[in-house]
C-alpha cells in the first residue's frame, strides 16, 4: 500500500491554501484582487474536478462504503462554490471587507473539509486504488 493519492491531493490542498492567502493579502492591502481570486477559484475547481470526475467515482466503485464520505464532500464542494460566487461578486464590486469576510468563511470550511479528506477519504483511496496510476490520471486533469 502506498500513500501516493493522499500525498498528491494533500499537496494540491496546500497549493490552494497558498492561493487563498495571496487573495487575502491582496484584499487586505486594498489592491485589486481579481487575479488572485480567479487563480484561487480556478485551482479549487480543478481540485474538485479531480475528485468528482475521477477519484470519487472510482473509489465508490472499488469501495461502496465510500459513498457516504464522498457524498459529504460533494455537498461541501457545492457550499464552497457558492462562496466562490460571493467572492467574485465582492471583488467585482470593489468591496474588500466583504471579500475578506467570504475568505474567512471559506478558509474555515476548507480547513474542516481538508481534514476529513486527508484523514478519511484519501487513506480509503490509497487502500482501494492503484496509487501511482491514479495520481498520474489526477495530474492530467
Amino acid at each position: 500500500m502506498t500513500d501516493a493519492i493522499a500525498r498528491f491531493l494533500s499537496d494540491d490542498h496546500h497549493h490552494c491554501d497558498q492561493l487563498l492567502a495571496a487573495c487575502e493579502a491582496a484584499l487586505g492591502g486594498r489592491r485589486s484582487a481579481t487575479e488572485s481570486a480567479n487563480a484561487l477559484i480556478e485551482a479549487m475547481e480543478r481540485h474538485f474536478r479531480r475528485e468528482e470526475e475521477l477519484l470519487f467515482p472510482e473509489l465508490e466503485e472499488a469501495n461502496p462504503m465510500a459513498t457516504g464520505p464522498t457524498g459529504v464532500m460533494r455537498i461541501e464542494h457545492q457550499q464552497m462554490r457558492q462562496l466562490f460566487a460571493d467572492l467574485s461578486d465582492a471583488v467585482a464590486a470593489g468591496d474588500p471587507e466583504a471579500g475578506l469576510g467570504v475568505l474567512e468563511t471559506l478558509h474555515i470550511l476548507i480547513q474542516q473539509h481538508n481534514a476529513k479528506e486527508e484523514g478519511i477519504l484519501y487513506p480509503l483511496a490509497d487502500a482501494a486504488l492503484p496509487g501511482d496510476r491514479m495520481t498520474e490520471r489526477l495530474r492530467a486533469v
